[in-house]
C-alpha cells in the first residue's frame, strides 16, 4: 500500500534561478530565504526520505475542459519561459514520469463522478517553471508528475481531484510527496512601479489587505488548522490567490481536506514577489496519521 510522506506549498518564484549576484541584487544584496530554504529542505527532508514519486500540483498549467496529469515515460527538453524569456532561457530538464501510476488516476477519475481528470502522454506537452524551478534543487533519482490547474474548477473539483489522487496512492506502493506549487496572495505591481517592489520585505506587498491575508492562513497552517483556510477560501479569494488557490486544494484534499491535522513548519520567510506572497511551508506525516481520527 502506498503512502504520502510529506507535502509542501512551495514557492515557484523566478527570482530563485537567477544567477546569484542578480538574485541578491534585486533583494538590496541580501539573500532571498526563498533560495536558501529550498537548499536546506532538499537535506533535511528529500534527501532523508528519498521518495519514490513526487506529484507537483501546477498552479501555472492551466486546462479548461478537464484536469490533465503527466503521463509520458520521460520528459526532457530546454525550458524557455514565455512570461520571463529574459530570467529562464533554454534550461535543460530531465524528468523521469510515471506513466503506470498517471494511468491508474486516470482510471479512479473514470469511475467517479463528477471528476475529469486524463492523462496525457504526448512527448510534445509543455512544462512550466511551477514545475521546472524545483528541479535544481529538489530532483533526484524518483520519479517526477505534474498535475494541471482546471481554471473552470470549483473547490468541489479541488476536493475530488486530489482525493482520488490519494486514493491511487494507496493503491500503489509509491512512497509519495506532494508539492502544491504557487503563491498566497498573487496581484502583481504595475509595470510602472514593480521595480521598486522587487526586495523580499514583506512591506512590498501588494495591499495591507493582501498581506494580513496571507498572514491569516500562514497562521492556521503553522497550527495544522487546514479547516480554517479551507472554510475562508472565499474570503481570500477576495486578494487573488494564485490560481484560486487550487494547488493548496487540491494538495490539503490529498491529506484528508478539513480533517488534516499536519502543522506546517516554515522553510523560509514569509517574502514579497513583486507584489505576491510567497512562503515554504512544510507538512510533515504526523506519527499517527494526517487526520485527527488517525492522530
Amino acid at each position: 500500500m502506498g503512502e504520502i510522506v510529506g507535502a509542501g506549498l512551495l514557492a515557484h518564484v523566478p527570482t530563485i534561478v537567477l544567477p546569484d549576484d542578480q538574485r541578491r541584487a534585486l533583494n538590496n544584496g541580501l539573500e532571498s530565504s526563498l533560495y536558501s530554504g529550498l537548499l536546506q529542505l532538499r537535506r533535511d527532508v528529500f534527501d532523508v526520505l528519498r521518495p519514490d514519486l513526487v506529484i507537483v500540483f501546477d498552479s501555472h498549467w492551466f486546462t479548461t475542459v478537464e484536469f490533465v496529469i503527466s503521463a509520458a515515460e520521460r520528459r526532457h527538453g530546454y525550458f524557455t519561459s514565455e512570461e520571463l524569456p529574459r530570467g529562464m532561457s533554454s534550461v535543460p530538464y530531465d524528468v523521469p514520469g510515471a506513466p503506470a501510476f498517471a494511468a491508474l488516476v486516470g482510471e479512479l477519475a473514470a469511475a467517479t463522478s463528477d471528476c475529469w481528470i486524463t492523462p496525457i502522454d504526448n512527448p510534445h506537452l509543455p512544462i512550466t517553471y511551477a514545475t521546472t524551478n524545483f528541479l535544481s534543487f529538489l530532483q533526484g533519482p524518483e520519479s517526477w508528475i505534474s498535475v494541471s490547474t482546471c481554471q473552470t474548477a470549483e473547490p468541489h473539483d479541488f476536493a475530488t481531484v486530489g482525493r482520488v489522487i490519494r486514493d491511487a496512492i494507496e493503491a500503489s506502493d509509491l512512497r509519495v510527496v506532494l508539492i502544491a506549487s504557487g503563491a498566497l496572495s498573487h496581484t502583481f505591481h504595475t509595470l510602472r512601479t514593480l521595480r521598486q517592489h522587487e526586495a523580499a520585505d514583506e512591506i512590498h506587498i501588494y495591499s495591507d489587505a493582501a498581506r494580513a491575508a496571507d498572514h491569516r492562513v500562514i497562521d492556521a497552517l503553522e497550527r495544522g488548522d487546514h479547516a480554517q483556510v479551507l472554510d475562508e477560501l472565499s474570503s481570500f479569494a477576495a486578494v487573488k490567490p494564485e490560481g484560486r488557490f487550487g494547488h493548496y486544494q487540491m494538495m490539503a484534499a490529498a491529506l484528508g481536506g478539513r480533517e488534516c491535522v499536519a502543522p506546517g513548519r516554515r522553510y523560509s520567510e514569509y517574502e514579497n514577489a513583486i507584489g505576491t506572497g510567497q512562503i515554504h511551508l512544510w507538512f510533515d506525516r504526523p506519527d499517527g496519521g494526517w487526520t485527527k481520527e488517525h492522530s
